[in-house]
């Protein structure tokens, strides 16, 4: 009965109105809301530092969340450069002379995490033509003597059908041939037979045998980037110039890295690309289907572009009369427009030169290369051909170049079929007027303008039109 009484006397206490209502605690609900908690922002911001090929550098500000295209497609905006889907990231190790060009998809602040202090390594903006070409054109990067397809699978399989293979779970085409793979903390290097599997790369211990009791693990790629190599020879001592190699997330530098090197270029093709579907698989197809696509939320898929290529958007006109008209005839718009480009290259007026004095404009035919993009004024044949491998090794990519060999002459350097071809342009003097060609004098140009232009139009005497060309950007 006290302790009745006492429970009442409690509760006759008049209660007193609580001011913080929403601490209260409920056992259906927490003590603080989370609408009213402030909201964590993961998405901390850090500066990268990006190169181009002239060694102009930028910083650039980013969340811990961008993409390698999301950082592509901003520098694309900043410098109102033309997005045709070719753009990339490329990590450079200077020390190794390794480089790789990091996938769309991958964080770049993740992968420089993995740098060590000990080693320089720099991000480039540059072109990459052949990121993705293997989904367009996969003939040329898996040659028939190279794979082998399972045996449920019907021998007369399209080369389409070998990328939904790579793309498949299920199956995976078996990639094998000779490499050179250096041995671990030795010089020598030692030519064995390996294999591409979804587990993993093997190579055989006796001979070509594929039996399991003669295949040895080499490498698995979950916890390693691909690389090639950029220096060929020089610093690995390799015995063919087409090396590249694993290097695992954050290693302590060369003693970890797994080298090996093919012998021609097709076969380092072949090899990285199937290792690149075997990493990433249809990851790699959504890049290239989606190209916009990112993880972060500063993907510009809202953001009008800057510049249009768009040929439906030009409109032929003609300005002769009076008053200005759109010419809605084709074959009369083609006519002016050959007549135009002629008056042009023939016109004879004289143009002054910086001292006032007139210059023909045959004179001024032997210069006006200079300005464009495709030249490079004097680089030598090495650098041509790393210029050209550092664009991709796609059908059409090229450059002009002055000869070493004889100065008067210039270089068309261009890729062909994974090979680097180079063509020599000869100035011929015919009746007091300087011509330029490349067939000894059959198809003649005024000027190397118009040189290129007709090849990038008409095949000739290439093994290709000019598609690509080589230019070196600036941030």
């Amino acid at each position: 009965n006290r302790r009745k009484k006492k429970d009442d006397s409690i509760l006759e206490i008049p209660s007193i109105p609580n001011p913080f209502p929403e601490l209260c605690c409920s056992p259906f609900a927490s003590v603080l809301s989370a609408s009213l908690l402030p909201k964590a922002t993961s998405r901390k911001k850090q500066v990268i530092k990006v190169y181009s090929e002239d060694d102009t550098s930028r910083a650039l500000e980013v969340p811990s969340d961008v993409t390698a295209r999301d950082v592509c497609q901003l520098l694309i905006l900043k410098n109102h450069y033309i997005d045709d889907h070719s753009w990339t990231l490329f990590e450079h190790l200077t020390h190794t002379g390794l480089g790789r060009a990091i996938e769309d998809h991958e964080l770049v602040i993740e992968v420089q995490s993995n740098w060590v202090t000990e080693e320089e390594t720099k991000l480039y903006f540059r072109k990459n033509y052949a990121k993705y070409e293997f989904f367009k054109n996969p003939l040329s990067f898996f040659p028939d003597h190279m794979i082998t397809f399972p045996s449920e699978t019907n021998a007369a399989l399209s080369h389409s059908g070998i990328l939904q293979m790579f793309l498949s779970s299920s199956t995976y085409p078996e990639i094998h041939g000779y490499l050179h793979a250096k041995e671990q903390g030795k010089k020598s290097w030692k030519k064995l037979y390996f294999l591409l599997r979804r587990s993993g790369l093997y190579f055989s211990t006796k001979g070509t045998s594929k039996e399991p009791r003669h295949l040895q693990f080499f490498c698995e790629f979950s916890n390693s980037d691909m690389y090639m190599s950029l220096t060929g020879k020089k610093l690995s001592g390799a015995p063919t110039n087409y090396g590249f190699c694993f290097k695992p997330n954050k290693s302590g530098g060369t003693r970890d890295l797994k080298q090996l090197c093919a012998d021609d270029e097709q076969s380092r093709t072949c090899w990285m690309t199937a290792i690149r579907l075997l990493k990433y698989g249809m990851q790699l197809y959504q890049n290239y289907m989606q190209p916009y696509q990112g993880r972060s939320g500063c993907s510009p898929l809202n953001i009008t572009p800057m510049r249009s290529i768009s040929e439906n958007s030009l409109v032929a006109m003609d300005f002769s009369g009076d008053r200005s008209r759109i010419i809605e005839n084709p074959t009369e718009a083609l006519s002016v427009a050959v007549e135009e480009g002629l008056a042009w290259r023939r016109r004879g007026c004289l143009r002054l030169n910086s001292h006032g004095s007139p210059i023909a404009m045959s004179n001024m035919g032997m210069s006006i290369h200079r300005s464009q993009s495709w030249f490079h004024h004097k680089i030598s044949r090495e650098e041509a051909q790393r210029l050209i491998l550092q664009h991709g090794l796609v059908d059409g990519v090229f450059l002009v170049r002055d000869s070493q060999s004889n100065p008067k002459t210039f270089v068309l350097s261009l890729s062909h079929g994974l090979k680097i071809k180079h063509f020599q342009i000869i100035p011929l003097e015919d009746d007091g007027k300087l011509f330029y060609t490349l067939d000894d004098g059959h198809t003649r140009f005024t000027d190397l303008i118009q040189l290129v232009e007709f090849y990038q139009l008409n095949k000739g005497v290439l093994p290709c039109k000019l598609k690509h060309y080589c230019a070196r950007i600036a941030l």
